[in-house]
C-alpha cells in the first residue's frame, strides 16, 4: 500500500484544502465555537481548513472511521500522541535555533532537533510494528515508516547525527581566568580541584544551612563572553566544528514530506477525540453514523447540540438529548412550540450532526443514520443592516431566494423562524411557498416556525413540537417530539395557570 494521507483515501482529496475559508453556516450552527474550543493549543498545525472540507463520498467517510477506531485503542493513541509531542519539541528546537545569534550555537540546536526527529520516527515505527491496526490509513503509514526507517537516507542521517553528538561530547577544554583575561586551551589532564575543595569544607557542614551559591540564568542564548569562549573552542577543534557546519548544510531539508503530512493531519483526529472525551466522561454518547449519499431515511437517537453541551458540562448542568427520524416520502421537520423551548437548539443539533458526519467524525448521539449532503444552507434571524438599505422582510426574502437558487435535492436546508417580522397571513403564504419549493427539490429541511399550519403542509412535512411540563406549562422540558402542533393548547394552559381563561375572567368581572 502507498501512503499519501491519513485523512483522505484519495490523493486528490487533500488538494487546495489550505485555501478553504469558514463556511457561511458555521456561526448559525455554533460550529465556530466548537472548532475554536477544539483547536485551542494547536495553532501550529493550522487545522481549521481541514474542518472546512466536508467529504462527499461515503468511502472517504469510512476511511476516516477506520482510522478513528484504531486511534480509540489506548496503545495506538498514546504512541501517536508521544510521536506528536516529540515532533513538537523538534519544531521548538528549530524555532529556537532561528532566534539565536551565534552560528555554532544555532548549529548545535539544529543537531538536537534532528536527533529528536530520528528518535520520534524510530519509536513510532517500532511501536506500530507491534500494534494491531486495521485501518487502511494506518496500515499504509506503518508500511511506509518501516521502509523509510530502513532506507539509506534515514539510516545515514541517524548514524551521522549520533556520531557528531559523540564527537561534540568528546570536546574537552580548560578555561583560565585571570582578572579580565580569559584563556581557553585543550584539556590536558589538569587536576580537578572541585573534589578536594568539597572534601576540605565537608567537616564544617552542620545540618541544613542556607545556600549562598549563585544560580546562573538558564536562557538559551549566550552572552558575549560565552560566545567568545565557544569561538575559541571551535578554533581548538576545527575538524569537529567543521563537520557540524557541513552537517547542517547537507541535512537542511531532513524532514520527510510524508511524515510531516502525517504529523499535521493526525492532529485532526487527536483534537476531536480529546475534545469529546470530556463529554463521554460526563455520560454523553457518541457514535459512528451509518452514512448514505442516496437514502434520505435519516434518524438519530439520544442526540444533542455539541456547542451547548460544552457550556452545560462546564457548568455541571444536565444535557437534554432528542430523537428524530424521517422516512420516505418525509423530508421536512417543521418544529413548533413555545419560545425558549429548545427549538433552535434542535435545528442546530440537526445541522451539526450532518456536518460532523460529513467530516468522517463520530457524532453526538447514541445511534444515527444520516445523509451525506452536497451543501448545507442556513437561514437564521439577523439584525437589520442599515448599510444595505433593506428592511428585515426584504432581507429574509433575498437570502432565502439565494438558498433556493443554489440548493439541490442533495442539500440540507435549515430555516429558523423565517418571516417572523411580517404578519401571520403573509408568513403563512411565504412559508408555504418556500416549503413547497423545498419539497419539490427533495432537500432535507428543518424549519422552526411560529405558523402551526406549516407543520401539516404536505406529505413531505412532519410536525415536531417543543414540549412543556403538563402540570406547569411555563416549565420547558426542552424535548422535541413528533406530534401535531399545539400552540392554542399552550396558550390555554398558560391562561389557566394564571387565572386568565374566559371563564375565570368572567367570574372575576361579575364580582
Amino acid at each position: 500500500m502507498r501512503f499519501h494521507s491519513i485523512l483522505f483515501d484519495q490523493f486528490e482529496g487533500s488538494v487546495e484544502v489550505a485555501e478553504l475559508e469558514e463556511p457561511s453556516f458555521f456561526a448559525d450552527l455554533n460550529l465556530d465555537q466548537v472548532l475554536e474550543s477544539m483547536t485551542t493549543g494547536r495553532k501550529e498545525y493550522d487545522l481549521k481548513p481541514f474542518f472546512y472540507a466536508p467529504l462527499h463520498d461515503v468511502a472517504a467517510v469510512k476511511y476516516r472511521h477506520e482510522v478513528l477506531r484504531d486511534l480509540e485503542k489506548h496503545a495506538v493513541f498514546e504512541s501517536v500522541r508521544a510521536f506528536a509531542q516529540r515532533m513538537r519539541r523538534m519544531r521548538e528546537h528549530l524555532a529556537q535555533a532561528e532566534k539565536l545569534h551565534y552560528e555554532c550555537q544555532k548549529e548545535r540546536w539544529f543537531l538536537d532537533a534532528v536527533e529528536i526527529y530520528c528518535d520520534a520516527v524510530r519509536s513510532l515505527a517500532g511501536e506500530l510494528a507491534h500494534l494491531e491496526v486495521n485501518s487502511r490509513g494506518f496500515q499504509a503509514f506503518r508500511e511506509y515508516l518501516s521502509g523509510y526507517t530502513e532506507s539509506e537516507g534515514f539510516t545515514s542521517l541517524a548514524a551521522e547525527t549520533q556520531s557528531l553528538k559523540e564527537a561534540l561530547a568528546g570536546v574537552k577544554y580548560s578555561v583560565h581566568i585571570k582578572g579580565n583575561r580569559v584563556r581557553v586551551s585543550k584539556y590536558d589532564e589538569e587536576p580537578d580541584y572541585s573534589a578536594e575543595v568539597e572534601k576540605i569544607f565537608a567537616k564544617f557542614k552542620q545540618g541544613a544551612v542556607k545556600s549562598y551559591r549563585v544560580k546562573f540564568p538558564n536562557w538559551p542564548d549566550m552572552n558575549h563572553v560565552e560566545a567568545r569562549v565557544l569561538e575559541l573552542v571551535a578554533r581548538l577543534y576545527p575538524e569537529v566544528f567543521g563537520t557540524l557546519e557541513k552537517y547542517c548544510t547537507h541535512h537542511r531539508d531532513y524532514l520527510d514530506g510524508a511524515i510531516g503530512i502525517f504529523d499535521r493531519e493526525v492532529q485532526f483526529y487527536l483534537a476531536y477525540l480529546e475534545y469529546i472525551e470530556r463529554f463521554e466522561t460526563a455520560g454523553l454518547p457518541f457514535c459512528y453514523p451509518q452514512m448514505s449519499a442516496q437514502s434520505k431515511n435519516v434518524r438519530a437517537d439520544g442526540a444533542f447540540d455539541l456547542a451547548l453541551a460544552n457550556k452545560l458540562v462546564s457548568e455541571g448542568s444536565s444535557v437534554v438529548c432528542n430523537d428524530f427520524y424521517l422516512n420516505d416520502p418525509e423530508r421536512i421537520l417543521a418544529v413548533t412550540g413555545p419560545n425558549q423551548g429548545g427549538k433552535t437548539t434542535f435545528t442546530r443539533m440537526f445541522g451539526q450532526l450532518h456536518y460532523l458526519a460529513s467530516l468522517g467524525l463520530p457524532v453526538p448521539a447514541s445511534g444515527a443514520r444520516l445523509f451525506l449532503p452536497d451543501q448545507i444552507f442556513t437561514h437564521f434571524e439577523r439584525e437589520e443592516d442599515v448599510e444595505t438599505l433593506r428592511g428585515k422582510l426584504e432581507d429574509d426574502l433575498i437570502r432565502i431566494h439565494k438558498i433556493l437558487e443554489e440548493a439541490t435535492g442533495s442539500s440540507i436546508i435549515i430555516l429558523n423562524e423565517s418571516f417572523s417580522s411580517t404578519t401571520l397571513r403573509d408568513a403563512l403564504f411565504l412559508g408555504t411557498e418556500v416549503l413547497n419549493r423545498i419539497a419539490e427539490l427533495g432537500s432535507l429541511c428543518v424549519c422552526v416556525t411560529f405558523v402551526d399550519e406549516l407543520a401539516s403542509l404536505n406529505e413531505a412535512t412532519v410536525s415536531m413540537v417543543g414540549t412543556v411540563d403538563p402540570d406547569n406549562p411555563a416549565m420547558r422540558t426542552f424535548k422535541i417530539v413528533r406530534k401535531p402542533p399545539q400552540g392554542l393548547a399552550y396558550a390555554i394552559a398558560i391562561a389557566r395557570k394564571y387565572g386568565l381563561t374566559y371563564e375565570t375572567l368572567k367570574e372575576r368581572v361579575a364580582r
